[in-house]
């Protein structure tokens, strides 16, 4: 099985470099691993007491980030180096001011794992979510070192549960300890004789909390709603664009829309606006809130944000919500608006995350299947003040009862340091 991993490594890192010659983001892959381990060695200071924190892309750092800062917080005489495996988590936060250090995770390999460890020498090590690299967790583990997994999450289905699964089972027996989102992962793990895990909760909650606290004011985004019923569709692809602007096209409603691709490419945004039969408008454009006659904005019933970064403060004026995805791979954040008492609207593919399924039990949240579903939900929130304020309700109410993550991860750690 070690031949097997170590062959699939090299395989996949074959593919990527094939795909770099088309595909942006694999180019940044390969580049940014370009002597990368000659980089960390340049920058890491010796003897820099270090704590690392690994995350796969943008949605595990948004869950590492609160307890990093705690632990930034809690332990100053330490420095936080954290690594990306994903383009599209360093590329957004290389330059995050929480961490000392930023890389991209070098390849796992048996000679990369160990060079980088010798480089780094972390006093422990913090894996978010589900990532499971065989030479680091080993070394890891061989070198006295503790490490976690945050924010983990389980399902039946997964080969580490699979009775010929064994071999990846013994990637588990390098973590130290498992900090679980719910008591179906604590169950998993028992089922193959593991014990050493709390189930804590989800340290997003924390996050998109704290984000809600402190949003950022948007005058252009405050004007644009003013004080009307404003849905934001946030993270979109084609397939939701395709729904929504049917929508937007079709119904009478008095309700603005505002909607933030989840890529933001020049030919999409024009093609975009192109689809769209009432007044819209670009974010980019506008330099100051809506004046009294502005042919950009007064008057204009769709903002499309064409810039990034801004989503989790947009959501803060808005009334409903769209999250993008659900009609691909899997629904985006839907944590960031629920956190400001949206109600939320998905497509189908959910049912891999716990709070979609926890809040769609709630009737804070409504999947949909296709137009014709998304058009009967919409109605029904739009008319029934009454659905209305239960699913906004159930949706902060659910945010509320699910933070305290951080603190209680951060106090484990510091009692084992």
């Amino acid at each position: 099985m070690l031949l097997l991993y170590n062959l699939g490594i090299r395989v996949y890192y074959l593919l990527i470099v094939i795909a770099s010659v088309y595909n942006k983001k694999a180019r940044l892959w390969i580049s940014g691993r370009r002597c990368i381990l000659k980089q960390i060695s340049e920058k890491v200071g010796p003897g820099s007491d270090i704590i690392w924190f690994h995350c796969s892309s943008l949605g595990e750092f948004e869950q590492g980030r609160p307890l990093m800062e705690k632990l930034k917080a809690s332990l100053p005489d330490k420095k936080i180096l954290l690594t990306f495996f994903s383009p599209s988590g360093y590329e957004v936060r290389k330059n995050y001011p929480g961490a000392d250090y930023i890389f991209y995770l070098p390849v796992d390999t048996q000679k990369n794992s160990s060079m980088f460890l010798e480089i780094v020498k972390p006093c422990m090590a913090f894996f978010i979510k589900y990532e499971f690299w065989y030479h680091y967790l080993t070394k890891l583990k061989k070198s006295g070192i503790k490490t976690y997994l945050v924010s983990g999450i389980f399902r039946p289905g997964q080969i580490f549960f699979r009775f010929y699964g064994n071999w990846f089972r013994k990637i588990f027996r390098c973590f130290t300890h498992f900090f679980l989102q719910d008591e179906e992962s604590a169950s998993l793990l028992k089922s193959i004789g593991l014990t050493n895990f709390t189930v804590s909760g989800d340290t997003r909650f924390d996050r998109v909390f704290s984000i809600a606290n402190r949003a950022a004011d948007l005058p252009v985004i405050q004007s644009f709603c003013s004080n009307k019923l404003t849905l934001v569709a946030g993270s979109i692809w084609p397939p939701d664009e395709e729904i929504i602007v049917r929508f937007i096209n079709e119904n009478k409603f008095p309700v603005r829309f505002i909607l933030v691709p989840h890529e933001i490419h020049e030919q999409e945004i024009r093609q975009l606006l192109d689809s769209i039969k009432v007044k819209a408008a670009r974010y980019s454009t506008i330099s100051n809130p809506f004046p009294a006659g502005d042919s950009t904005g007064s008057s204009a019933e769709v903002l499309i944000i064409d810039v990034i970064g801004i989503l989790s403060a947009v959501y803060k004026y808005g009334k409903l919500a769209y999250i993008g995805g659900g009609f691909g791979k899997g629904i985006h954040n839907i944590l960031e608006a629920a956190t400001f008492g949206l109600p939320v609207i998905f497509g189908p593919n959910y049912k891999k995350f716990r709070e979609a399924n926890d809040l769609v039990r709630l009737k804070g949240a409504f999947p949909i299947n296709n137009y014709s579903s998304f058009a009967d939900i919409l109605n029904v929130l739009l008319t029934d003040r009454k659905v209305y304020a239960e699913a906004g309700e159930s949706a902060i109410n659910y945010i509320r009862s699910n933070i305290g993550a951080t603190n209680s991860i951060t106090k484990f750690v510091l009692t084992q340091s």
